[in-house]
Formats: structure tokens, C-alpha cells, sequence
């Protein structure tokens, strides 16, 4: 904050020479102050924390169930991390479920993952935290062709969530060198079903060979939420007597 102040105070003086540079002035002097932000400026609260308690009360109520377990701490981070990997199995997970769909694989943006997860129980605060969009799960269908380009896109920045089935290597300045799916090279002229977010497959986040996809299956409901999936696997897992884990397989390389 205060460093915006004093830029906010230059760019004023500035503007203020710039405006009167019809007159000949100069600009001699430049200064500026600190001023401490303590105890002075504080307010006592009691009257709106009373106020904000019931609402704080339904709220906790929502968003502290535990749906299930971490067996680890899980973050995000390029190329590939454990909860990149877990996410992008997941919309793997609930394809299946979802409309009995088994995809080739599964993307899921490293952007769309906003908070880590922590050993330990998992609420759906928690879950909230990590897919708080109102991103759709669907799956589609590309060309060989476009799924050698949305992995040279993918290579340009640096990875993104793969499924378990994607072998990626990116070479240092960030070009695709290798890519298998399920072990075998990708067939051009094949067809391959792509789980993935409904954001991304409208090509958002330089994944432009999206926009290419055909016969995309998706469900315009609440349920379909791709938070409500993840929730849905962990509540699975722990009903199975199971902690939830992931870890560092080389789906992406960097060489």
C-alpha cells in the first residue's frame, strides 16, 4: 500500500509538469513520507463480528464436512506435480462414471488448480479451494494431428496436467520433443477421446487445438461440476477405507 501511494503522488507531480510544460517550469524536487499503519487505525470489531456470526455459522456448516482423506501433502507446479496428476486422473475417474466414456487421456490446466491440498482430512472447503470455477467436466473427440499440436501448445508453456497415460518430453526452450500415449506413438489420422474442462476445450489458456474437438460430451448441471467430481472420487476413496495419493511418474519431462 504504500509504495502505491507514493508511485500514485510522482505520477500526479509528473502529470503536473507535463501540464504546464507550456509555461517552462521544471521539476526541482521530489519528495516523499512514510506514514506507519499500527494499532492507531484499528476499529473494534465486537458489533460486526456479531453481526457476521450466523453467517460465519452457516458457512463453517457448508464447508467443513470431510469428504475424505490426503495421504500426503499435495501441490501444483510445471512441469508435472502430484496434484496436477491426481486432477488429471480424476476427470479420467469421472468420464467413466460420468458417461461411461474411457478417455486416451486427460488435460488439466495447471492455472485452474488455486490452492494446494495438505495431508490430512479433506473438506470441501478444501476442495472449493483448489477447483473454485464453475468448470464443466466433458470429453472429446481429436484428430491425431490436433492432439500432436495441443501437446506442442502444452510443451510451450511448460507442461500442464497429464493423465496416467501421457509420456511428454519437452526440450529446455520448450518444443515438443516426444509425446506417447498409452506407450504408442500418436497416429495423425487416428481419433482420440480427450477429457478435459468445458474452458478448455473452448481453447482457452493457448490450448487452441481444442477448438477443433467434435462429438464433445458434457452436462450443463451443478453435479457436473468438475469440484463436485473431485469431492465425489475423495467420498469413493474413503468409503473403500482409502487416503487419496498421487506422485511424480515423468509424465512430463523437461531434457
Amino acid at each position: 500500500m504504500r509504495r502505491i501511494f507514493i508511485n500514485a503522488g510522482i505520477a500526479i507531480a509528473l502529470m503536473s509538469v507535463a501540464s504546464c510544460a507550456h509555461q517552462q517550469y521544471k521539476l526541482t524536487a521530489i519528495s516523499g513520507t512514510r506514514v506507519l499503519i499500527d494499532s492507531t487505525f484499528d476499529t473494534p470489531v465486537n458489533e460486526y463480528d456479531s453481526f457476521l456470526a450466523p453467517y460465519k455459522a452457516v458457512v463453517d456448516s457448508l464447508m467443513s464436512p470431510v469428504v475424505g482423506h490426503s495421504a500426503i501433502n499435495m501441490d501444483v507446479k510445471r512441469p508435472e506435480s502430484t496434484l496436477s496428476n491426481l486432477l488429471s486422473d480424476i476427470l479420467v475417474w469421472g468420464s467413466k462414471s460420468v458417461f461411461n466414456i474411457s478417455p486416451d487421456f486427460a488435460i488439466y490446466n495447471m492455472g485452474g488448480i488455486r490452492a494446494s491440498l495438505l495431508k490430512g482430512d479433506v473438506t470441501i472447503g478444501d476442495i472449493l479451494e483448489v477447483a473454485p470455477f464453475e468448470n464443466k467436466l466433458c470429453v472429446v473427440t481429436l484428430k491425431g494431428d490436433k492432439v500432436i499440436e495441443l501437446f506442442e501448445q502444452i510443451a510451450a508453456r511448460g507442461g500442464e496436467g497429464v493423465s496416467h497415460s501421457v509420456k511428454l518430453v519437452i526440450t529446455q526452450d520448450r518444443k515438443l520433443k516426444s509425446v506417447k500415449i498409452n506407450g504408442k506413438d500418436i497416429n495423425p489420422n487416428a481419433e482420440y477421446r480427450v477429457a478435459t474442462l468445458d474452458y478448455l476445450a473452448h481453447g482457452n489458456d493457448d490450448m487452441v487445438a481444442f477448438k477443433d474437438h467434435t462429438d464433445i460430451k458434457t452436462l450443463d448441471i451443478e453435479s457436473n461440476n468438475v469440484r463436485f467430481i473431485i469431492e465425489k472420487y475423495f467420498q469413493t476413496m474413503a468409503a473403500q477405507g482409502k487416503e487419496v495419493t498421487s506422485s511424480i511418474e515423468g509424465r512430463v519431462t523437461v531434457e
